[in-house]
C-alpha cells in the first residue's frame, strides 16, 4: 500500500514537471514527436562527469530531432522506479537509465511496459525492448595510464574510485597496466569512497582521500568517482604550482573535465556517453530500435582521452605518441587489456 501511494505521489509530482517544462503544456505537446525520459543517477545531471555525458546526448537529439524531452533527477535511489514508471505510465516512447545501478530496476519496469523501448547505460538486460548501452573503460583507461605515468616524476600516482564495484574496478586495473607499460615500478595507490550509492556523490570524502594519496607521494591522481571526483581536482589545485606549472595533477573522467581546474587537470578519460545516448534516441526517431548489447571501445571512439586548449601544453608529444600507438596495438588485438570487471 505504502509502495502504491509513493508511486502515484511521483507520478502526480512528474505530471506537475511535465506540465510546466520547457515553457509548453503536456496538452501543447506535438503527437508526432517521440517522447524521451531519461532518469539520471543521485550525481545528478549537473556532475560534470557521467551524468553530464548523457545529458549532453540527449540536450543535442532534442535540438537535432523531432523529439519531446523530460529528465528526472530522482536524488535517492528510492526515487529511481517511481521516476521511471512515471514515464512508462505516460506512454513515453524510449525511457533512458543512467548507471549500472539502475539495470535491476529497468529490467523489472521493462517487463511490466512490453511495449515501451528502454536503454540502459553501464548495464546489461536480455529482455527483447531493452539496449544495454555498454563501454570498455578498461581501454581509455590505459591510455590514461601511460599519460599519468609519463607525467609522474615521484614514481606513484594515485587512483580514487566511486563505489568499490567491478565496473570501477575496470577502470582502476587499465589505469595500472597501461601506467605499467611505461614504468614497470611505478606505484598505484587506489582509493574507493564507499561501497553504496552515496560514493557517487561523496567531494569531501573525495578530496580527503586524494590528499592522502598525494600524502604518501602520488603526483598524478586518475578519478572515477562521479561527483565524488571533484574532491581530486581540489585537492591537486591546493597543492599549487611550482615555476608556473602545476606541482600535482588529476585525470577527470567520463565528460571532457580539462576546464573544470585549468592547469591541473592532465587529461580526462572520455567515455562518449553522449554519441552512444543520441545514437539509440536517432535509432527511436527512425523506427530502428536495436535492443540487445551496444559496445563502445576505442575501435569506435567510444573511449578515449581529450586533448585541448586547457591540456595541450601539459601533454608533451611524445607522450601523445606513446598513447597513439598503444590504442593502435588494442585496437589490433596486439595489447590485451585486462577487463577486471568480474573482480
Amino acid at each position: 500500500m505504502k509502495y502504491k501511494v509513493f508511486v502515484l505521489i511521483a507520478l502526480l509530482g512528474f505530471m506537475a514537471f511535465a506540465l510546466s517544462g520547457c515553457g509548453r503544456s503536456a496538452a501543447a505537446e506535438d503527437p508526432s514527436k517521440i517522447r524521451v525520459g531519461i532518469v539520471f543517477d543521485i550525481g545528478g545531471k549537473d556532475d560534470r562527469s557521467f551524468n553530464a555525458a548523457a545529458w549532453e546526448g540527449v540536450q543535442r537529439a532534442a535540438k537535432e530531432l523531432p523529439i519531446i524531452l523530460r529528465d528526472i533527477e530522482p536524488g535517492t535511489p528510492n526515487a529511481i522506479e517511481p521516476a521511471m514508471r512515471a514515464f512508462a505510465e505516460r506512454n513515453f516512447d524510449l525511457i533512458i537509465g543512467v548507471g549500472f545501478a539502475q539495470a535491476p530496476i529497468m529490467e523489472q519496469v521493462a517487463k511490466d511496459y512490453p511495449n515501451i523501448q528502454f536503454a540502459i547505460i553501464d548495464g546489461v538486460s536480455q529482455l527483447p525492448n531493452v539496449a544495454s548501452l555498454v563501454f570498455k573503460e578498461h581501454e581509455g583507461s590505459y591510455l590514461v595510464g601511460i599519460l599519468a605515468a609519463k607525467a609522474s616524476r615521484t614514481g606513484t600516482i594515485g587512483f580514487l574510485g566511486g563505489m568499490d564495484i567491478g565496473l570501477i574496478h575496470r577502470f582502476a586495473k587499465g589505469y595500472e597496466e597501461g601506467a605499467k607499460s611505461v614504468n614497470p615500478n611505478i606505484r598505484v595507490i587506489e582509493n574507493y569512497v564507499g561501497v553504496t550509492d552515496s560514493a557517487w556523490n561523496n567531494p569531501g570524502k573525495g578530496k580527503e582521500l586524494s590528499l592522502a594519496q598525494i600524502g604518501k607521494g602520488a603526483d598524478v591522481i586518475f578519478t572515477a568517482a562521479g561527483n565524488s571526483g571533484l574532491g581530486a581536482f581540489d585537492a591537486v589545485e591546493q597543492q599549487g604550482k611550482q615555476n608556473g606549472r602545476a606541482t600535482h595533477f588529476v585525470i577527470g573522467v567520463d565528460s571532457n573535465q580539462n576546464m573544470v581546474k585549468p592547469g591541473f587537470v592532465l587529461t580526462s578519460m572520455v567515455k562518449r556517453v553522449d554519441n552512444a545516448v543520441y545514437d539509440i534516441v536517432h535509432q527511436v526517431v527512425n523506427k530502428r530500435f536495436s535492443p540487445g548489447l551496444h559496445v563502445f571501445g576505442l575501435d569506435k571512439d567510444g573511449v578515449g582521452y581529450a586533448m585541448d586548449d586547457f591540456n595541450k601544453d601539459l601533454v608533451p608529444p611524445e607522450a601523445i605518441q606513446e598513447a597513439e600507438a598503444a590504442k593502435a596495438k588494442i585496437i589490433g588485438g596486439e595489447i590485451k587489456v585486462t577487463d577486471a570487471m568480474g573482480s
